[in-house]
């Protein structure tokens, strides 16, 4: 089958490889019908994740048809189209059991990191009873495929993390595909201002189109002030970091208000500074948190109600043989005005 192989920072190609097979009687071998790219690609592809070794088949999400399952999977069969999730859970461990799938001792997330991934023709799919959807009758596979992590993460670990409460001013800082899917859960809670903060203008546009209040450019290096000019110097409750990058930390810091919450999306290869000798006395929260995808049922049924268009996030479309031009346009989003990239198998 064709897959995509990480050889090391920096280094990627579509190869032929062996087609994945039931190892435990908990897997499923799905073939892949529709997968996408994440920001977290790119930060293997940078050398920030080290669990990820050269010859890792790559992704996370996606969607499928179940082609085998294990002796042990009793809630799937052949032919069922289903849903991926990032994150593989075994249901039983101490983690799981307090609903931490993340790190689900012998699961978490796995696909495309420890083990290979979605981006391939076939993946196998470890925990397949509760690591897999089904996908409903009339679904669009494509607003699909953005329940499998975007969505479910940047309401997890930004919006419910980050304390988002009716008339709050909330402030996401980074308006790639993560930020905008805080943007758009941010709204259930009906927050009463939504500052938006990106370099880029196009990001920033969309934002806006997507329900953002007000948008900022921090490209001049004022966006604090800016912000805190908008919030009448008191700043945010909520500060969303949501990149992954020393800068975009640092200007949460300097814009979150007394009593608030910071909650850090962005995976992070390196040093942050933490000024608590300018926080220590401010009554602040600061999470972090990897998806555990335990809203991805209530995500559905709003994607399937169509209360929520995740559509809009989708920009490209690709073959799975286009996959190294994907990564192009999708890692240089400033020029190619890229979210999110569809890759058909």
């Amino acid at each position: 089958m064709k897959a995509l192989v990480y050889h090391g920072p920096g280094k990627k190609s579509l190869d032929e490889c062996p087609k994945p097979e039931i190892i435990d009687p908990t897997d499923a071998i799905v073939k892949v019908t529709k997968t996408t790219i994440c920001g977290t690609d790119l930060h293997i592809l940078k050398g920030d994740v080290a669990t990820c070794k050269p010859g890792r088949i790559l992704g996370h999400e996606g969607v499928g048809i179940i082609e085998k399952v294990g002796s042990s999977v009793s809630a799937f069969k052949t032919g069922d189209r289903v849903l991926i999730s990032c994150i593989s859970a075994c249901g039983k461990c101490a983690f799981c059991r307090k609903q931490m799938y993340s790190h689900c001792t012998t699961g978490g997330w796995i696909l495309g990191n420890s083990i290979d991934g979605t981006q391939a023709e076939f993946v196998r799919i470890p925990y397949a009873d509760t690591s897999l959807y089904p996908i409903p009758d009339g679904a669009d596979e494509e607003a699909l495929v953005m329940l499998s992590d975007i969505l479910p993460t940047g309401f997890e670990c930004g919006v419910l993390n980050g304390k988002v409460q009716p008339g709050n001013t909330i402030a996401i800082v980074g308006s790639g595909p993560i930020g905008l899917a805080a943007l758009l859960t941010a709204q259930f809670y009906s927050p009463a201002e939504i500052i938006m903060i990106d370099l880029d203008d196009n990001r920033l546009a969309v934002a806006k189109r997507f329900g953002a209040t007000k948008t900022v450019n921090s490209k001049d290096g004022k966006a604090s002030e800016e912000v805190m000019t908008l919030t009448g110097g008191r700043g945010v409750d909520t500060a969303i970091e949501a990149v992954g990058v020393p800068a975009t930390f640092e200007l949460c810091q300097k814009i979150i208000g007394a009593g608030g919450t910071i909650a850090n999306i962005g995976v992070h290869g390196t040093k942050v500074d933490l000024h608590l000798e300018s926080l220590w006395d401010r009554n602040l929260t600061i999470t972090t948190r990897l998806v555990d995808t335990v809203s991805t049922p209530m995500l559905l049924n709003v994607v399937q109600s169509k209360r929520l268009d995740a559509t809009q996030l989708i920009t490209h479309h690709f073959k799975l043989t286009e996959i190294l031009n994907a990564y192009e346009t999708f890692g240089h989003a400033a020029t190619t005005d890229a979210l999110k990239v569809i890759i058909e198998t």
